[in-house]
């Protein structure tokens, strides 16, 4: 098992302007590509840490060992896929309390419905622009 962890560096602030609070996000999804636009995306607007994973197995393994504030979490992936992830996270009582939210290409909205019913916190459809990446996930958690 391949273990990928890239955190991104914190962003300085801007004179005069209040930055968010920095956050460490786990990406579980098995494209490298969404990897690299969302480090991009969350380092640029918000500062934020962002550790990566390729599979469920991967991403797994990670939030056992490090402390994260947030998960976005790829519905389709080979192996165990982003739900049946979800029912694992959801099953412990030291991953239960994470927030999730899925990163999909199924946007209709019957399935949004279940993925909510299933205690996702948010929902982003692929593609999405990862400037308003940050916002997003804040507006989906309650953070300022």
């Amino acid at each position: 098992m391949r273990l990928s962890v890239k955190i991104a560096k914190d962003r300085p602030k801007s004179e005069g302007t209040e930055a968010m609070p920095t956050k460490r996000i786990l990406l579980i999804d098995d494209e490298v590509d969404i990897h690299r636009i969302t480090q991009v995306g969350l380092m640029m607007e918000a500062g934020w840490e962002l550790l990566t994973a390729q599979s469920s197995d991967e991403g797994l393994v990670i939030v056992a060992s490090e402390s994260v504030d947030a998960i976005l979490l790829d519905v389709m992936m080979p192996g165990r896929d982003g739900v049946a992830t979800l029912q694992l996270l959801q099953e412990s009582p030291n991953t239960q309390g994470i927030p999730v939210i899925f990163l999909t290409a199924k946007a209709q909205s019957a399935d949004r419905r279940r993925f909510y019913a299933l205690g996702a916190q948010g929902v982003i459809t692929k593609p999405f622009n990862p400037m308003t990446l940050a916002s997003q996930i804040s507006g989906f958690l309650g953070w300022q």
